[in-house]
């Protein structure tokens, strides 16, 4: 799309799952006089609007809550036929007795979440902006350049195109240009593990039933996936990661089996792997002068319990809904009360579910005697104790 308008509402820094997103949110806001903000996004690579599907697509799971967002916005219905629910939530701590099951039905839901392709998720949202009218891509391109004025964020762009936001907002993810830029430092937590991430099947199906397996090297996870696959993703240290990435199929399928059991037969069909360090990143501030960080940009967490990507779009929610309210209020949508109010918002939700993941991680990875009995009588409590139960549940739903 050829750039006509330079001077924006909101400039976006990213066109990934969560950029895209965040301006599919934005762009159906109204000032009082039912005019739409401006909105631009850079995105440094060209955006596939129809990828190709195959065994091996990344997944993500989706919470509860994130699905019923995702169809406020128009975007499931393009994607719903696609993704699997998770029905019944299977939690096992590998070698002890403490087990733990969660079950749809017992909080009057069809499904507590569901998993699909990230791809897909992708394709579902660029639908969706196709026809948006208020929306300019600068793509490929990246910022090079930002200077911060009282009234406005300048950037220029890597081919000296010039831009300016009264919000700028990095969805950029765990690289963020627009942190680096505003100065915003992190505060890093190495966990000394690894995922080995792959798509796999399995002998018995999975009946849309979710399993999270604590082993001594980090947790194990297999969601439910379409045709009958099973998305994998093991915790490992990162030395046996590379060495089980390594392996033959037969041998990988083998590992697997010894790790995971025989909750779903024998492994069938493995896909290609890949592996990913593991750490918690938090940036120090979510905000800076007339400008918000979204997603990843904002916190990179373990993937145990798969909240990642669910409490980035809860900070684009609650984004959309403060800047509903100063623009009802004919207020600047990059003010400083704004961006504190946003800031306080998050900070709650940010905290439990990083204080939830990062708990999980440190009890399950931990071969400690006292620390053994404790989970497994937590898991027990856990399975029975609705009191416990129900809050732990609503939380991984998105509530």
């Amino acid at each position: 799309m050829t750039a006509i308008n330079t001077k924006f509402d909101i400039v976006i820094s990213g066109g990934g799952l969560s950029g895209a997103l965040t301006a599919l949110s934005l762009s159906l806001l109204n000032r009082g006089n039912k005019a739409p903000l401006s909105i631009a996004i850079v995105e440094n690579a060209p955006i596939n609007q129809n990828p190709s599907l195959n065994f091996d697509d990344r997944v993500l799971a989706l919470s509860h809550q994130s699905v019923s967002y995702l169809a406020d916005l128009g975007v499931w219905q393009h994607m719903r036929q696609a993704a699997t629910g998770i029905e019944t939530i299977h939690i096992s701590d590998q070698g002890y007795y403490g087990k733990a099951r969660v079950y749809a039905k017992d909080h009057h839901v069809s499904a507590l979440g569901v998993v699909i392709e990230m791809a897909l998720i992708g394709k579902a949202i660029y639908q969706c902006l196709e026809n948006v009218k208020n929306i300019t891509w600068y793509c490929p391109n990246t910022i090079a350049s930002v200077d911060y004025h009282a009234d406005s964020v300048d950037l220029e762009l890597d081919d000296e195109q010039k831009l300016s936001a009264t919000l700028l907002l990095g969805c950029d993810g765990g690289h963020s240009v627009v942190r680096k830029s505003a100065g915003i430092d992190v505060t890093t937590k190495l966990y000394q593990q690894s995922a080995v991430i792959a798509n796999v099947s399995t002998a018995v199906k999975h009946n849309n039933v979710a399993f999270e397996r604590f082993t001594k090297s980090g947790p194990l996870a297999m969601l439910p996936l379409s045709k009958d696959r099973c998305s994998l993703v093991w915790t490992l240290s990162p030395e046996q990661a590379h060495q089980v990435s390594s392996l033959s199929d037969d041998k990988f399928k083998q590992a697997l089996y010894t790790a995971f059991g025989g909750w779903l037969g024998d492994i069938t069909h493995v896909g290609e792997r890949a592996v990913f360090p593991l750490n918690l990143i938090q940036a120090n501030e979510q905000v800076y002068h007339r400008t918000i960080l979204i997603g990843n940009a904002s916190h990179t967490i373990h993937p145990i319990a798969g909240q990642g990507f669910n409490l980035g779009l809860r900070d684009t929610r609650d984004l959309a809904k403060v800047l509903q309210q100063a623009l009802d209020d004919d207020q600047d949508i990059g003010g400083l009360n704004l961006l504190q109010h946003y800031q306080m918002m998050r900070k709650q939700d940010h905290q439990q579910v990083i204080g939830l993941t990062d708990s999980l991680v440190t009890l399950f990875s931990n071969d400690l005697p006292p620390l053994v009995i404790g989970r497994n009588i937590g898991l027990k409590a856990l399975n029975y104790l609705a009191c416990i139960k129900h809050p732990f549940v609503a939380k991984t739903m998105g509530y």
